[in-house]
């Protein structure tokens, strides 16, 4: 059985939305099958008031600027409501492309809004540690769009409910999250510590104490480990700190050396015995495990991030 928490692969939206941030405006623009946009929300009507002794010869006072509607504030930055509202109905439309079950719309909601705020906070800290927009991408990326699209334009950008201005600040926004992204993601090692081992898994505890027992009675590990899983022989491979599903069996690996065993680890899907077989201080992670725990980087940094910030969540 494989404990590994990202078994060959991520299912975690927001680390793979932000480490992919410019996926949908960098690799293509799609015209056919594209969802009817819904109506864009209008501002409210601006109701300007006459002096009470106007006369023909006075002017009336210049009206106040509407204030745009927001979604949030990060840290005194506004975050309009039409963005958020546009790239919640691209999720909903993406949601809807791929065929996936349907979403609670309070959850949806939530969601994008999140990975909103985690854009903002990874911008602000790229301007923070001297990010520079380069405007020569910036037209190269829109141009090559254009070119795409056309001459259906205009329709791509009304089927992924964007101007064309709204498009270029979207754009501006991820290429500075996606360059503090790649930042902290690059503090996660190409190499690390790591062990091979292996487990015994019974559904019973007594079972488990008693095949402890023949472990202590000098019963071969790999002869027992095949015996309750002649498939996988209860090889867990190799794996790194913060990989397991279950921190127990996982720090009770990490404390034992090549031939050492773990004693009965009680969990939500039995009772385990674990033996490490190898330990490597510097093996190169797998592809799977750098990405995961890229992940984990990512995602503590959004969130020590945004435990220093200042957010102010507007809609219900």
């Amino acid at each position: 059985m494989n404990l590994n928490k990202t078994n060959g692969r991520l299912h975690i939206r927001g680390f793979a939305a932000i480490l992919g941030v410019c996926a949908l405006l960098l690799g293509g623009c799609r015209t056919s099958q594209s969802p009817t946009p819904p109506p864009v929300v209008a501002s409210p009507t601006l109701k300007t008031a006459l002096p009470p002794e106007a006369t023909p010869t006075s002017l009336p006072p210049s009206p106040s600027p509407t204030t745009e509607p927001l979604a949030a504030r990060v840290n005194g930055e506004p975050l309009p409501l039409q963005t958020y509202q546009d790239e919640l109905a691209r999720y909903l439309d993406a949601r809807a492309t791929l065929d996936l079950p349907a979403q609670e719309t309070a959850d949806a909601s939530a969601q994008v809004l999140d990975e909103l705020i985690g854009q903002v906070l990874l911008a602000q800290a790229a301007r923070q540690a001297g990010y520079q927009p380069d405007e020569a991408v910036l037209e190269s990326t829109l141009t090559r769009m254009r070119n795409q699209a056309l001459p259906d334009w205009e329709t791509w950008l009304q089927n992924n409910h964007y101007t064309e201005e709204s498009l270029r600040q979207a754009l501006k926004q991820q290429l500075a999250a996606a360059w503090m992204r790649d930042k902290v993601i690059a503090s996660v090692p190409e190499t690390m510590l790591q062990v091979h081992a292996r487990q015994i898994l019974l559904y019973n505890r007594d079972d488990a104490l008693q095949v402890y027992a023949q472990l202590q009675n000098g019963t071969d590990f790999a002869t027992l480990a095949a015996q309750f899983d002649p498939v996988g022989l209860g090889d867990l491979g190799w794996f790194p700190q913060g990989m397991l599903a279950f921190p127990q069996i996982e720090a009770a690996a990490f404390s034992l050396s090549p031939g050492e065993y773990s004693e009965v680890i009680e969990t939500s899907l039995g009772f385990h015995i674990v033996q490490v077989v190898e330990r490597d201080a510097q093996r190169p992670l797998s592809t799977d495990a750098r990405l995961y725990l890229q992940q984990a980087a990512l995602q503590d940094w959004l969130n020590n991030q945004r435990q220093q910030s200042q957010v102010e969540i507007l809609v219900p």
